[in-house]
C-alpha cells in the first residue's frame, strides 16, 4: 500500500461478561436439552427484557478505531488505564481477533506486549532467539548475523545458554526487547513493558526504537511516560473508553492528555487520623494546581497551594508551611509563611490561605506535600503526605533536550563560556 505500513479501519472489540465463552462437551449437551424450555421462558417473558439484559453484559473495549501509520513513523498510543491500548496492540499483533472492522499490516510484526512474550520457559535464551526469529519468518543465516548483537544489547552473555525460567524479570525483559528490536520486523509493537527495566536500560531501549525508525521501520509505542512519547514519537493517538479521542502531532496530543490528567482537585483532610499537634486548629483540605495563567505543573512553571483551616477562635501569630518531597522522601522545597512575612498577626477562625511559588526547577516526576499549621509558635496541626502533584516534562532550555529525574532532581538556567 505504498507509503503505509499499517491501516486500522473501524476496529471494534467486544467482550461478553456472561462467562459462557468457553464450552465443554457437557455444556453443549445440557444447552441442547434445555433449549426448548428456554424458548418457552423467553416467549413468556415481557418483551425486550432478555435482550436488554444480554446487551448490558457486553462491553466494548474498542469501538470505531481508525488511523493510518506510514512507513518509518513512530506513533504513540496514550490514554488512561482501561482506555483500550493493550487490547488494540493485541489485535494488531494477531493475538486477539477483532469483533468488527479490521487492520491491514504490510510487513512482519514484532511484538513486545508482556515480559517474555513468546518465550519457552524450558529453552535457553539462545534457543528462544532462534525460535522467535523463525516465527518472524527469518532464515537461520539472518539470525546468525544478529545473535551476537542481541546478546550484547540484552547484557545476558553469561546466561544465554541456560533456560530462561531461571532468568530474573530484568534479564527476561532485556532479552525479549533485544529480540523484538533486532530481528528486523517491519513493524515493532511495544507496550508499557519497559517500565520494569532500570532507567539506564529504558534509555537504551528508547534509543534503539529511534534507530529502528530511522531505518524505515514502523514503531507503535504504548507508554504512560509522556516525556518518552514526546521525545520518540512524531504522532500520537489518544484513546478514551475504547474510542479515539484525538490524534495528531505528539506534543499536541500529550498536552491534551496532561491537561485532562491534571484536573485540579481538593484533598479532604478531616478524616486523616495520622496527624500531630495540639488540635487547637485543624487543616481541613489542601488543593494543588498550576499557578493562574498556566495550564500544567511543569518543570520551570509556578505552583499554587491552597490550604483550608478551621479553629474555634481567631488564630494569633499563625504560621503555615508546606514541604515538598520526592518519591524517595528527599526534601526539595519548603514554603513557610514566616519566611516571607506574608500573613497578618491574626487570621479569622476559619478560612483559606494560598501559597504561590516562583518557577519550580524540579525534573518531571511525582512529588508529595506535607502541610503544617502553628499558632503562636506551638504546633496546632500537621499532616504528612497530605497531597501529591506530578511535574510534567518541559523543554526548559529550548534545545529539545528534556531533563529527567534519573539524572538529577532539579535543573537551573545556566550558561557555558570558553576561557
Amino acid at each position: 500500500m505504498g507509503d503505509y505500513s499499517l491501516r486500522v479501519m473501524d476496529l471494534g472489540k467486544r467482550y461478553s461478561l456472561n462467562g459462557n465463552a468457553a464450552y465443554q462437551l457437557r455444556d453443549v449437551m445440557v444447552s441442547a436439552v434445555s433449549y426448548p424450555f428456554r424458548l418457552v421462558k423467553r416467549a413468556l417473558a415481557p418483551s425486550g427484557t432478555g435482550s436488554a439484559k444480554k446487551r448490558n453484559q457486553d462491553v466494548w473495549a474498542l469501538k470505531n478505531i481508525s488511523f493510518d501509520v506510514k512507513k518509518g513513523e513512530v506513533i504513540g498510543i496514550i490514554g488512561k488505564n482501561g482506555a483500550g491500548k493493550s487490547t488494540l496492540l493485541k489485535i494488531l499483533s494477531r493475538i486477539t481477533d477483532p469483533t468488527e472492522g479490521g487492520a491491514d499490516l504490510y510487513g512482519r510484526v514484532g511484538s513486545l506486549l508482556e515480559v517474555g512474550t513468546g518465550f519457552h520457559q524450558d529453552m535457553s535464551g539462545r534457543d528462544n532467539v532462534y525460535m522467535n526469529g523463525a516465527l518472524l519468518g527469518m532464515r537461520k543465516s539472518e539470525i546468525d548475523n544478529k545473535i551476537d548483537e542481541i546478546i550484547a544489547f540484552a547484557e545476558v552473555e553469561d546466561f544465554i545458554d541456560i533456560p530462561v525460567k531461571r532468568y530474573s524479570s530484568g534479564m527476561y525483559m532485556r532479552l525479549a526487547f533485544a529480540v523484538a528490536a533486532h530481528l528486523e520486523p517491519e513493524i515493532l509493537v511495544v507496550d508499557e513493558v519497559l517500565a520494569v527495566g532500570d532507567a539506564a536500560f529504558q534509555k537504551k531501549c528508547l534509543g534503539k526504537m529511534g534507530e529502528v525508525a530511522k531505518h524505515g521501520r514502523t514503531v507503535l509505542f504504548v507508554s504512560h511516560n509522556m516525556a518518552a512519547v514526546q521525545a520518540l514519537c512524531q504522532r500520537a493517538v489518544m484513546l478514551e473508553r475504547g474510542r479515539v479521542l484525538e490524534q495528531g502531532p505528539a506534543h499536541q496530543i500529550v498536552q491534551r492528555y496532561l491537561r485532562d490528567m491534571n484536573t485540579s482537585k481538593t484533598t479532604a483532610l478531616q478524616d486523616r487520623h495520622d496527624r500531630e499537634g495540639d488540635g487547637s486548629a485543624r487543616l481541613t483540605s489542601i488543593r494543588i494546581e498550576p499557578a493562574p495563567g498556566e495550564q500544567l505543573i511543569r518543570t520551570g512553571s509556578r505552583l499554587q497551594i491552597m490550604v483550608e483551616y478551621r479553629s474555634d477562635r481567631a488564630i494569633m501569630f499563625p504560621n503555615f508551611s508546606a514541604t515538598v518531597y520526592d518519591m524517595n522522601n528527599n526534601g526539595i522545597y519548603l514554603f513557610d509563611s514566616d519566611a516571607t512575612g506574608g500573613l497578618p498577626d491574626q487570621v479569622p477562625a476559619t478560612g483559606t490561605v494560598t501559597c504561590l511559588s516562583e518557577a519550580l526547577n524540579i525534573t518531571p516526576g511525582r512529588c508529595y506535600v506535607n502541610v503544617a499549621l502553628r499558632r503562636g509558635g506551638a504546633l496546632a496541626d500537621s499532616v504528612e503526605y497530605a497531597a501529591y502533584f506530578d511535574v510534567e516534562p518541559n523543554d526548559v532550555y529550548g534545545t529539545g533536550r528534556i531533563p529527567d529525574r534519573s539524572t538529577a532532581l532539579c535543573v537551573l538556567q545556566h550558561k557555558w563560556t570558553l576561557g
